[in-house]
């Protein structure tokens, strides 16, 4: 990883965290899929576009319906 990418993927980090107001490290907890035979969302406000049979990093557990993640860009 060149120096120049290192500091963009900080600056995402940053961004990431001011924007969800999420204190301390960003660790990723695990990964998934999003199902291949789901309907693409389209994202919005704090939601996350999707597209089928991408892979998303798990951040944070919120709730029963909604988790914290990112994906191959990270946003």
């Amino acid at each position: 990883m060149t120096l120049k990418e290192c500091k963009k993927e900080e600056k995402a980090d940053r961004e990431f965290q001011k924007k969800f107001k999420f204190e301390g490290s960003i660790n990723v907890l695990t990964r998934m899929m999003v199902d291949p035979a789901a309907t693409e969302k389209r994202g919005g406000g704090k939601n996350l576009p999707l597209r089928r049979g991408e892979i998303l990093d798990v951040i944070q557990f919120t709730n029963q319906e909604q988790i914290l993640c990112r994906n191959s860009q990270r946003r």
